[in-house]
């Protein structure tokens, strides 16, 4: 049930107060039934317990080159163009192509711009509409001279926020548009990222087809060499064929390699908004796989989990739900609106039958009954903001284990590819031994296509555990939060993670100064542990408390940058 109660008076005939107290009176009314269904007391929902992040990465300790960063600055600026540190121009003129044309870039940024339509559409429910209206009528009736009409005027109207419910929109709306702002750059990480690992992958491929073409002409020189003993009675056919099919089976894997690398190839165009045959010549030539400088530096989780983009935006959720929360309960109270209008009509403008018309409305309206709709509604937007509490966590939780996930493959392809290295190495001399015996007498072929099959596999996994190494490395940009540059609103405005406090040096991770202003949290001491990452709305105080008293609602509210929502 909708009260509404208006007022509309010839400002000569009646006095302001008459008006004003129409209004108070009704207001107090709809506020009499504040003990209906419609205002009932609903309790918040409990506040998740904060998290605290890890003192350092398990994965950094003993790895070489895993510098640690001597403040989170400094870590910050290695990471935004983290591809230059492969060295390989192609590759940094791919990921600049991708980043201006590919299709999920341009779908974020239509995105973003959706967001802030709605937020300026929050906003200027805040301000007063005018409206302005004219019309002109000429008539006539037989034997009667033509009249003219003529009417002007304008209208005004002003809803004030009292309970703040515009201001809570406003609020929901800004924060969705910083969650829009990062993730727009979280999209540009992961197509910078995709990028890359498509060109390693395209060279690793490339490389790897050029290791099988030297097999394939080390199989059919050995072949000649056999047809030579078997010319000469040496060798029985036996040999001959083993000779065959080993030569045959090298050529099938070309095919293969070459489909690889014409897939990966389109995939890179496709990445970088182009037809997929648009870069067959300028990738055509083979080239090194780009291997990543070996020395990184790392910073406090604490402080990688506010370089990452899809924390903060998971962060503005929250905030963006938490505003909803308000919005939903502000909406039970009454709503106020002031309206007004002046006018001109009459036969003539200024002429001696022009009539002014003035008027003046005030009305206040509000759900006394609704069936329990409205404490839904609030319940529901609650069970969203647990919901997105939740879901800040598993972000959380996901970034962690990016990198260490990334940390521990880098150190095992490490390992890995030295152990590699050396096999192939031996396996190149063993190879060189077999076939100088062989053309000798000295050796059986079987001991022959055994060491070229060696050779071939240790040649093979270096090129394959080659692309995997640079692939890690990728991973861990991309998992730091590589790829882009936080600016100055986003960046202020973060308060969920809290400044961690120092910690004990040790070979992995060195103390940082707090990221974030002093005043936020109390100083730590050395011995302390890491402050929790876990916003300061996460306190029970923090959220929308329904039906409790709402001092200076009538202020617009404040967005989640601290600014004020007007």
């Amino acid at each position: 049930m909708t009260n509404t109660v208006s007022s509309t008076r010839d400002v000569t005939l009646a006095p302001r107060a008459v008006l004003a107290a129409g209004i108070l009176c009704t207001g107090v009314a709809l506020l009499t039934l504040s003990g209906c269904t419609a205002f009932k007391q609903v309790p918040p929902p409990p506040a998740p317990a904060p998290f605290v992040p890890p003192a350092g990465w398990s994965g950094a300790a003993g790895m070489p080159g895993m510098a640690a960063a001597s403040d989170a600055t400094t870590a910050r600026v290695k990471l935004v163009d983290w591809w230059q540190h492969f060295h390989d121009p192609v590759l940094d003129r791919l990921i600049g192509q991708a980043l201006d044309a590919n299709t999920s870039v341009a779908v974020a940024r239509a995105t973003l711009l959706q967001a802030r339509a709605t937020r300026d559409t929050a906003a200027a429910g805040l301000g007063t509409t005018v409206s302005v209206s004219a019309s002109a009528q000429r008539s006539k009736t037989d034997g009667a001279n033509a009249a003219n009409n003529y009417a002007a005027g304008f209208d005004a109207s002003w809803e004030p926020d009292v309970f703040g419910r515009n201001g809570y929109a406003l609020a929901a709306g800004e924060a969705t548009v910083r969650a829009s702002e990062v993730s727009l750059a979280d999209v540009r990480v992961t197509v910078a990222a995709e990028v890359a690992r498509n060109y390693i992958d395209l060279r690793g491929a490339q490389a790897r087809l050029a290791i099988a073409r030297d097999n394939v002409a080390s199989q059919e020189a050995t072949m000649q060499i056999t047809d030579w003993r078997v010319q000469a009675g040496l060798l029985t056919s036996l040999e001959q064929q083993q000779a065959l099919s080993s030569t045959e089976l090298a050529k099938a894997q070309l095919p293969l390699m070459e489909i690889s690398v014409a897939q990966l190839t389109h995939s890179l165009a496709v990445l970088c908004g182009q037809a997929p045959a648009t870069l067959d010549a300028i990738l055509a030539a083979s080239a090194p796989i780009p291997e990543g400088e070996a020395d990184l530096a790392l910073s406090l989780p604490a402080d990688t989990l506010r370089q990452r983009p899809d924390v903060r935006a998971a962060e503005f959720q929250v905030r963006a739900a938490m505003a909803r929360v308000g919005q939903a309960d502000a909406a039970r109270y009454p709503s106020f609106r002031l309206e007004g209008s002046i006018g001109l009509h009459g036969l003539g403008i200024g002429g001696t039958g022009s009539t002014i018309l003035r008027a003046l409305l005030g009305s206040v309206s509000g759900n006394a009954f609704d069936g329990g709709a409205s404490v839904a509604q609030l319940k529901l937007e609650q069970g969203a903001l647990a919901q997105s509490h939740a879901a800040y966590r598993a972000t959380v939780l996901a970034a962690l284990q990016d990198v260490e996930d990334a940390l521990s493959a880098l150190a095992g392809d490490r390992r890995r590819l030295e152990h590699l290295r050396s096999a192939a190495s031996a396996a190149n001399n063993a190879a060189l031994l077999a076939r100088q015996r062989y053309a000798s007498g000295l050796v059986d072929f079987q001991t022959v296509l055994e060491t070229q099959r060696t050779l071939y596999s240790a040649q093979d996994s270096v090129a394959a555990t080659s692309v995997s190494l640079s692939d890690d490395l990728v991973r861990l940009y991309k998992a730091l939060g590589g790829g882009w540059q936080p600016d100055g609103a986003v960046a202020g405005s973060v308060v969920l993670l809290a400044p961690a406090a120092p910690v004990a040096a040790s070979a992995s991770v060195a103390p940082v100064a707090p990221a974030a202003p002093a005043a936020m949290v109390a100083p730590a001491t050395s011995a302390a542990p890491a402050a929790p990452v876990g916003p300061a709305i996460l306190a029970p105080s923090a959220t929308p408390k329904a039906g409790a008293a709402r001092p200076g609602a009538n202020a617009p509210a404040s967005s989640p940058n601290g600014q004020n929502a007007s």
